[in-house]
């Protein structure tokens, strides 16, 4: 069973490369954030929950790079504890709420037993008001934030397997995708979510 692993020191300390960003404001311009500029937001609001937003964010290509989701209900139970990494982590004081900080941060979960590989390895990124995970393991991934009236998501998955034209060459692992323009990009893009007008 490997140990649990703490985050490098370089991740994030890259500037994100894309040249001009804009900003997204949500449908109930109660949030925004910002994104670069050939990207695109798509509204999926008739799939949204009741009174909440539902977006997606998708790079030049197609390719889904995060969703934010509002008024959702966070309940998830913690079914088995598992082996896992944090491999990028940060706070977002900007979303705090009740006296906890969320933050972004970007973990797997190791699943032995599971011949498929796209399934032994589970990878995300997105903000988060869980404790951090510590010791030899942790329950599954579980992205959620405070925010009124429930709880809210934004984030996504990373998959190695994926073919989407345009991904940069030779990224086979985490630890390579934390050195790509895309990720130091999404990493911007999630740590500034923040209240509209801020």
């Amino acid at each position: 069973m490997p140990a649990p692993t703490e985050p490098p020191s370089a991740p994030g300390t890259q500037e994100p490369t894309a040249a001009d960003w804009q900003i997204f404001k949500t449908p109930d311009g109660k949030l925004e954030f910002d994104y670069p500029a050939e990207w695109t937001v798509k509204d999926r609001g008739a799939e949204a929950a009741p009174g909440g937003v539902f977006l997606e964010v998708l790079n030049a290509g197609g390719k889904s790079l995060a969703t934010l989701k509002t008024n959702v209900a966070p309940g998830a139970e913690c079914t088995q504890r598992i082996p896992y990494s944090v491999l990028d982590f940060v706070e977002v004081p900007a979303l705090a709420q009740q006296g906890v900080t969320p933050h972004f941060i970007f973990e797997l979960r190791l699943y032995p037993a599971e011949k498929d590989p796209t399934k032994a390895n589970v990878m995300a990124y997105g903000i988060s008001s869980a404790p951090k995970p510590s010791g030899p393991d942790a329950c599954p991934i579980f992205q959620f934030f405070t925010w009124p009236p429930s709880g809210a998501s934004f984030g996504g998955v990373y998959n190695p397997f994926d073919t989407t034209p345009g991904n940069e060459p030779f990224v086979d692992t985490p630890e390579a995708y934390l050195e790509t323009s895309e990720y130091q990009d999404i990493r911007k893009m999630l740590t500034s979510l923040r209240p509209a007008g801020q």
